[in-house]
């Protein structure tokens, strides 16, 4: 029986319905009035090609040669000729996951209608997705200007018969992938190569991939934060309401709101009520400011990259209604470069508070706990190690935080003078959510063990209940064992969304 796939409507692609693309196959829906602008818009190139004026890349050169005229008659060579010059990508091949939504994208775009496409390219497109024949995309060569025109071309490769794609897990030349799913290489029409291969949607796509990551990531760091603070004996005074209404800062009041929700009910707390200590470090009582400040470039991200999601960029424009071709520079990525650099600091900071309290976990002069969280300490080693493992995490990622889009590298014999790097921005971002869930888990570890040290008392319910669903997969810490596949289980499970799940925000 075939498999049933979520379809996704690209009239109006959201997060939410990007998450799922993300997550898994999809198929798109494409409606009739998408499909008549896309009539109107194919039927304009060739009116324009019909009265002989120039229009860039339809029948003249590109970049640097945009002024040489071409012959009609070599028109579809030159679409063709496009692609497979600019098929220069090097590297690891992108996952399926990411090229499903460089798919997904890219038909969005195309199907607005102001592209020039087919609708039987726009149609091809289509069938690679919903048949889980993915092209194989190589992840490096794009600047994030002029679109990602390597990995792109490397996709509109696939539609000719050239290359490789990989269905089910293989991987196979791409003619043979076509004839499998039924389709034909296609001779490309003037203006579609150009069309296909200018656009940010690789960057934007891997920008996503990021977002989605981090997201799960932030929401198991506030769980891990809150498991630290009572493990740890800490006051849950620093997120009252009151504070933060007065910073005027909306994800700070918001994160304070979560942690005192995932801390209510706590009986830990309420054994210490009336203890001494004054005021906690920063790492447990500042997470409302650092966590909140996360939050909101989160977000902010998320809402620039929804927009360019659902954008056009590819160059230049046909205006069907007002029978005209607009040379532009929508294929700039700035946007989705400032995103991914906003997305990279904001993750390089959740893991860095969160190994600052797995650090206080393991000292027992800060924590009162056994000296490195376990029993009989010295012939035991507990998280020692595992701590300087998060350090090093931490300190790798403050190396790839370092801004890309600052970067530009001029291209094209200086026609393209400024570029904004977003693709290798919006990379990296995946290997830094890894490292910063390694992080997390490494905590969640950490913590429950602090926790499990306070029995018979007990934590929240919310918290106790995310102890639960670790504990199926990790027993306690008890003496020195084979660390690695605990923090990889523990990994998994932050990576997995089940902790963010916890999370009322």
């Amino acid at each position: 029986m075939a498999r049933r796939r979520a379809a996704v409507r690209t009239d109006s692609l959201s997060l939410a319905s990007l998450r799922a693309a993300y997550s898994q196959p999809v198929s798109v829906v494409l409606s009739r009035a998408q499909m008549a602008r896309v009539r109107r818009s194919a039927a304009t190139i060739d009116r324009m090609i019909a009265r002989g004026g120039a229009v860039y890349g339809v029948n003249t050169g590109f970049g640097l040669l945009a002024q040489t005229r071409i012959p009609t008659d070599q028109l579809s060579a030159l679409q063709r000729n496009l692609v497979l010059s600019h098929s220069a990508g090097v590297g690891a091949l992108l996952s399926d996951a990411v090229v499903r939504l460089v798919l997904v994208l890219k038909i969005g775009s195309l199907a607005q209608g102001f592209s020039g496409v087919r609708p039987q390219t726009l149609l091809a497109l289509a069938r690679l997705l919903e048949t889980e024949t993915y092209p194989c995309i190589p992840s490096k060569g794009s600047v994030g200007a002029s679109g990602d025109l390597a990995p792109l071309a490397h996709l509109a490769a696939a539609l000719l018969g050239v290359g490789e794609v990989r269905a089910a897990g293989r991987v196979l030349p791409a003619a043979e992938g076509l004839r499998r799913i039924g389709l034909q290489p296609l001779d490309l029409a003037p203006k579609e190569g150009l069309a296909l291969l200018n656009g940010t949607q690789v960057s934007t796509a891997l920008a996503l991939a990021g977002l989605f990551a981090i997201q799960d990531v932030f929401g198991a760091a506030l769980v891990t934060g809150a498991l630290s603070v009572d493990a740890l004996k800490g006051s849950d005074v620093p997120f009252d309401d009151r504070i933060h209404v007065l910073r005027r800062q909306p994800g700070q009041r918001r994160v304070a709101r979560a942690l005192k929700r995932l801390l209510a009910g706590s009986r830990i707390r309420a054994s210490h009520l009336t203890c001494e200590r004054v005021q906690d470090p920063y790492s447990l009582r500042c997470q409302p400011q650092v966590m909140g400040a996360c939050l909101d470039v989160i977000e902010s991200a998320g809402q620039t990259l929804a927009r360019e999601a659902n954008a056009v960029t590819d160059n230049p424009l046909v205006f069907a209604s007002d029978d005209e071709v607009l040379s532009g520079g929508n294929f700039h990525a700035e946007p989705v470069a400032l995103a991914a650099d906003q997305l990279a600091l904001a993750v390089a900071e959740i893991g860095s508070l969160s190994e600052r309290r797995t650090a206080l976990l393991i000292d027992p002069k800060m924590s009162g706990l056994p000296a490195f969280l376990v029993k009989e300490s010295g012939v035991n080693s507990g998280f020692m190690v595992a701590q300087v493992t998060a350090a090093a995490l931490v300190a790798e990622n403050k190396t790839l935080a370092v801004p890309a889009s600052v970067d530009s590298i001029p291209t094209s014999a200086g026609q393209e003078d400024h570029v904004s790097m977003a693709t290798h921005g919006a990379r990296r971002l995946l290997e830094m959510a890894a490292n910063a869930a390694s992080v997390v888990a490494i905590e969640l570890l950490a913590a429950a063990q602090g926790i499990e040290f306070h029995r018979p008392l007990t934590s929240s319910r919310p918290l106790e209940a995310a102890l639960k669903t670790l504990r199926r997969t990790v027993p306690p810490y008890d003496r020195d064992r084979f660390f690695a596949p605990d923090i990889a289980a523990a990994t998994a499970l932050v990576s997995s969304g089940q902790l963010a799940e916890l999370v009322e925000i």
